[in-house]
């Protein structure tokens, strides 16, 4: 008769034992990173660097998931779909939000940029640059131009994929310079730098710290960047506007986004988590002489603000263009 409460207590110790391995098991699932693109470019090399700082201010395992294809986009549904437990984050480029939802309908994204995702920060910006070959010999507009017009049948440039602030910077610039170029879509900058040093292709229009390295041993060269002033980060490369060729372009960023409906506590606590890692000095250093991007925290109402802006300065330019995204 004694036996039955001892064995129902004993049952019980059980299941509660199971309760609290199973509760300490679902907190140690680790925060995932995801990325939009091919390990090696700047978004991934951002994430990185976040991840290993993040493991400590959160005291949990941060990982980084690459997601690469169509521009980012693989990344950015991923993420809509998630749950919003703070679990999952998407590192990426503005391009992949503000670009994509001014070329494509949501039946194609199956997101939208305006209601679908939780923004969490900015964490860097960075110039993008114009990038030859040295094969060519040419380092600056004027000549590359010269040398487009001479070899009309090589008017080509490559981008991290289809539609994004590089690809219509390219068309503005050919545009301004009155020559016919062709974009060639990468599934991101590692590749395309890649293909820029083998030879594969002669130009492209990039994240300039990705080709950095490339341009320090002179296989590659910087034409211009991109932007409405120089760079301090490379203050001796012109901007395409004071070269004769105003494109309208302006610096990149990388942010940081949740799915919507993230609690406000996570929301906050990753925002914390960023801000602190920003203002590590290692941190900085690394985007600052490795990878040419400025340290730069902004919290997730001033992205908001951000994003709204560029979509209103992009997208009359799109339109413009007439382009016509493949699906």
């Amino acid at each position: 008769m004694t036996s039955q409460p001892i064995l129902r207590r004993s049952l019980l110790g059980l299941a509660l034992a199971a309760a609290a391995l199973g509760a300490q098991a679902q907190d140690d699932r680790p925060i995932r990173l995801l990325v939009g693109f091919p390990p090696g470019g700047a978004s991934d090399n951002v994430a990185r660097l976040l991840a290993d700082k993040l493991r400590d201010e959160l005291k949990q395992t941060v990982i980084v998931e690459n997601r690469p294809g169509v521009g980012g986009r693989l990344a950015a549904e991923a993420v809509k779909s998630a749950a919003p437990d703070g679990r999952t984050y998407m590192v990426g480029p503005n391009a992949t939000l503000v670009f994509q939802h001014l070329t494509y309908p949501v039946s194609v994204l199956k997101y939208d940029m305006t209601k679908d995702f939780t923004s969490i920060a900015q964490v860097v910006s960075y110039p993008m640059a114009m990038v030859v070959n040295a094969s060519i010999g040419v380092r600056n507009a004027k000549d590359y131009v010269a040398w487009l017009k001479a070899n009309p049948d090589k008017g080509t440039f490559g981008t991290a994929g289809q539609g994004g602030d590089t690809h219509f910077n390219g068309l503005q610039f050919a545009k301004a310079a009155g020559v016919k170029m062709t974009v060639v879509p990468y599934r991101g900058n590692g590749p395309l730098v890649t293909d820029l040093v083998g030879g594969q292709i002669l130009t492209g229009n990039l994240v300039a710290g990705d080709a950095l390295q490339h341009v320090r041993s002179g296989r590659l060269n910087y034409v211009g960047i991109f932007a409405s002033k120089r760079s301090p980060l490379m203050p001796d490369v012109p901007t395409m506007a004071e070269q004769g060729f105003d494109t309208g372009g302006n610096n990149g960023w990388i942010g940081v986004w949740g799915p919507a409906g993230l609690p406000k506590a996570e929301v906050q606590r990753m925002q914390t988590a960023l801000a602190k890692v920003m203002s590590n000095a290692e941190v900085k250093s690394t985007l600052l002489t490795r990878f040419l991007q400025f340290p730069d925290f902004l919290p997730g109402p001033d992205v908001d603000a951000k994003l709204r802006a560029e979509l209103a300065h992009w997208g009359p330019v799109i339109k413009a263009s007439g382009f016509t995204p493949a699906q």
